[in-house]
């Protein structure tokens, strides 16, 4: 009989993938090095048409850390980064990471509250900020010991002409002063980083095992906490997703970085693979459909990785701007349910692959995804990476499988995996085993060819007349339902000790919305206790910065529109 130590997944990858990978040796520091005396010649970078080669992106990055170590910075230092896409970024991830020290990655749209969320838990005395998120940082309260702020003007980084266009109301101005460059006060400019010798070869770099990145999550459980992802996870991982795509060439690949490099997914697939591929990684500081077009007329991605609306809204102008979107050749789509519609769309629109993967922050984030070939599986995540280890367990006992095809928790093994929370060892104690075995939430099924499909979170089922619903299952449902847009589904409590299933649906335009109708339609697809008890009409559902649905947020809205309900007494 077979079994999960069989790994039966391996039997279903495409041709020349590997089983198992090389783990590396070296840091991401050497990651980086590696690829600037390979591809030296070659565009590392590209920014509204300003580009940056391997060779100068290397002494870039050479310099930086050689001004961060001027500043006092050392090996186990956290050094906070709240930046969207940018070069600097770029730069300022591997010239932290050239000295030892630690990358914490933050959302720079985040509100002071978040922000101070996490800088109390991670303590970082050095930030290095877009110079619009600079105020924000300066006015977190004293006692957090952020020492030193590094401002980062990203228009620095476009071609003259573009910047000087987008700051025309303030350039004349700024050019009657005297000053050329933005300065917040009481900040360092970036420029004034970069104005240094490159750091001494013969400087001590971190080791494979050293940690490399604070990843902040909800997890499991809603409550932000850091993931501790070493170098060595977030190269194996760059070196899995390597393994799983071996069609594309190294040094001559066009990577587009729509995806916010803060977060775990852009990240790996930009900041670490792409750089490790020698690729060209065009950077956009935010999803702009007009935008991404105009670079694809140039020079289209030969990888795309991003999220499902992405993929919708850019098929959709091109379609209707008349831009071929040829030539793109493979994009991996996660972070949520990717419809066949949208598959059918993109690879009409391009001639090439468009599958479904799944991760998490924990595991850097790619666990699993569907071979890019004819043997995926539409309506699955895929298969585990190479030297992954997947097992579908009890959920209240994870030393106990399940049967290929039963639905059970997934838990998951392998060099990707985190090595637990930042100094939080009850919430590490609680989602990994001492055998290294992480439990990832999720309640999934496997079939016998390996397939994972999901079918929702543990903390998101809803407990209904003691049966569980999966949102996700109902959400499928009502999203067939003629005229409805957009639906989430959660979990309300109804006061006798359970909850009540219900959804907020966002309407096309132009269509009415019906309650009743929603609800027999719902009826005739689902068992009846998972038929929405109410449907609310909402304008808009809210979404994480790459197009998640936050159906915590949902939730809490649902219930403030209950409150404000009147009495029926």
């Amino acid at each position: 009989m077979t079994t999960y130590a069989d790994r039966p997944w391996r039997a279903s990858y495409a041709p020349d993938v590997p089983d198992e990978i090389v783990l590396p040796e070296g840091s991401l520091s050497h990651l980086i090095d590696d690829s600037v005396a390979t591809y030296g010649r070659n565009v590392a970078l590209e920014f509204f048409g300003a580009t940056t080669t391997y060779a100068a992106l290397g002494d870039q990055i050479a310099r930086a850390a050689e001004g961060l170590r001027h500043l006092g910075v050392r090996k186990g230092d956290r050094v906070a980064l709240v930046l969207p896409n940018c070069p600097q970024h770029v730069v300022a991830f591997y010239a932290v990471l050239r000295l030892g020290a630690i990358v914490v990655e933050h959302n720079p749209l985040y509100t002071p509250r978040e922000l101070r969320h996490q800088f109390e838990d991670h303590g970082a005395e050095l930030a290095i900020v877009w110079d619009k998120a600079s105020a924000m940082v300066q006015d977190l309260p004293a006692d957090l010991g952020v020492a030193t702020i590094i401002s980062v003007d990203i228009t620095r980084a476009m071609p003259a002409t573009k910047r000087f266009a987008l700051r025309l109301p303030v350039a004349a101005a700024r050019k009657a002063r005297g000053q050329l460059t933005t300065q917040v006060r009481g900040t360092i400019p970036w420029e004034k980083l970069l104005d240094n010798r490159a750091i001494q070869a013969t400087h001590p770099r971190p080791e494979a095992e050293d940690l490399a990145l604070i990843q902040y999550t909800s997890g499991t459980t809603g409550v932000p906490k850091g993931a501790m992802l070493s170098h060595r996870n977030l190269g194996s991982n760059a070196a899995q997703a390597r393994a799983w795509v071996p069609a594309i060439e190294r040094g001559s690949s066009v990577v587009y970085a729509v995806l916010p490099l803060f977060h775990a997914y852009g990240l790996t697939l930009c900041l670490t693979f792409a750089m490790s591929m020698g690729s060209r990684l065009v950077l956009f500081p935010k999803f702009d459909p007009d935008l991404v077009l105009d670079v694809i007329k140039k020079r289209p991605p030969t990888f795309l990785p991003a999220v499902p609306p992405i993929y919708e809204r850019l098929a959709t102008a091109a379609k209707e701007k008349k831009v071929s979107l040829s030539g793109i050749d493979i994009a991996i789509s996660g972070a949520m349910n990717l419809p066949d519609t949208i598959v059918s769309m993109w690879e009409k629109e391009t001639g090439g692959y468009l599958v479904e993967g799944y991760g998490l922050s924990e595991c850097s984030p790619v666990l699993m995804a569907n071979p890019v070939g004819t043997t995926r599986k539409a309506g699955t995540v895929g298969l585990a990476m190479p030297s992954t280890e997947l097992r579908v367990v009890d959920p209240e006992d994870p030393q106990t499988d399940r049967p290929f095809g039963e639905e059970g928790e997934l838990v998951a093994r392998g060099p990707q995996v985190f090595s637990g929370y930042w100094r939080k060892p009850d919430e590490t104690a609680k989602v990994l085993d001492a055998d290294g075995w992480f439990r990832t939430g999720d309640i999934v099924t496997m079939d016998d060819d390996g397939f994972v499909r999901i079918v929702d979170r543990i903390k998101e089922l809803i407990i209904t007349g003691g049966f569980n619903v999966a949102p996700t299952e109902v959400e499928d449902c009502l999203r067939t339902v003629e005229g409805v847009a957009d639906v989430a589904v959660v979990g309300v409590p109804h006061g006798r000790g359970g909850e009540d299933v219900v959804a907020a649906v966002v309407m096309k335009p132009g269509a009415s919305f019906d309650e009743a109708a929603i609800r027999a339609y719902a009826r005739e697809n689902l068992t009846a206790y998972k038929v929405p008890k109410h449907v609310t009409q909402v304008d808009e559902l809210p979404r994480s910065l790459i197009g998640k649905v936050m159906r915590r947020q949902v939730r809490e809205q649902l219930l403030k529109h209950q409150a404000e309900q009147p009495s029926p007494h």
